[in-house]
């Protein structure tokens, strides 16, 4: 039953239902998988896939790849390519993950002031600006490479959906006149900030890569690095500093104030610092 054409068709599928490049990357990753493992798609194997991944792979991975043999039933049932009435209505259940195991992997302020310091201290101002913009903005890192030096000037960028929505970034004073130094010093006197080698876009994975490795080089957990990791970092400063979460869910671009409410929770680390400088008896 399973062969490209079948997998080429599924991504464009995917395509349809608007899911990203990567996401669509790794649902077809995981397909390839599941059919390693079986030849066809079943309730009952469906159930051994789940089993086979529990022990193999971190909850948030399980669950990437449950999503994905999920979306890969409905499709097979809506193309008629499976003759299953029951695939239909069949939902694979992910598995549960507890908050710490998203809030832990949070960088905290002492581990990215050490990033900054480093890559300063090394004069790797193009690293450098891009850690500084996702934890000083609060942007995906879609959003980041977007970022040009005309937007410096403006201290802000706006991105319009495709519902004609408006979502605007702001810069920081301090953080545009040391990227406008930078640009100055780098000749770049306009256009993208962070292009690759060959003058393209830095791609999302690219800077997920090298920003792990650059947190292994400087004794920084690579777990808790990643372009993601910076934004949740964004969110967690601000309300340190200002408890306005109407606010940070206008500047993180999230639709629910629920989505917001998760940065008001404390990780592991911080709520024994919290316990340790309260409890003095």
């Amino acid at each position: 039953m399973f062969n490209d054409d079948l997998l080429n068709d599924f991504k464009k599928y995917l395509k349809k239902k608007n899911l990203s490049g990567n996401s669509i990357t790794a649902y077809a990753g995981s397909v390839r998988l599941f059919f390693t493992l079986f030849k066809e798609v079943t309730p009952e194997n469906l159930q051994q896939y789940k089993s086979y991944l529990i022990p193999r792979f971190r909850p948030a991975t399980v669950n990437q790849r449950i999503y994905a043999i999920n979306h890969f039933s409905r499709y097979l049932a809506e193309t008629n390519e499976e003759d299953s009435i029951l695939l239909s209505s069949y939902h694979l259940p992910s598995v549960k993950v507890q908050q710490k195991t998203f809030l832990d992997t949070v960088i905290s302020n002492e581990d990215y002031e050490t990033f900054k310091e480093k890559l300063k201290k090394e004069k790797n101002y193009f690293w450098y600006f891009i850690v500084r913009f996702l934890a000083a903005t609060g942007a995906r890192v879609s959003e980041l490479i977007q970022i040009k030096e005309e937007h410096l000037k403006l201290g802000y960028l706006d991105l319009y959906s495709k519902g004609g929505k408006i979502r605007r970034i702001y810069f920081p004073d301090s953080l545009c006149e040391e990227a406008l130094t930078w640009c100055l010093d780098s000749g770049i006197r306009s256009g993208f900030l962070f292009l690759n080698k060959g003058g393209n876009l830095i791609t999302p994975r690219g800077i997920n890569y090298q920003l792990k490795h650059l947190a292994t080089r400087y004794g920084i957990d690579p777990d808790t690095v990643y372009p993601h990791s910076f934004r949740h970092r964004f969110a967690k400063n601000f309300l340190a500093r200002n408890n306005d979460i109407s606010l940070l869910a206008d500047l993180m671009g999230h639709e629910s104030i629920e989505t917001t409410r998760i940065y008001l929770t404390r990780s592991s680390q911080e709520q024994q610092q919290l316990l340790d400088e309260i409890i003095t008896w």
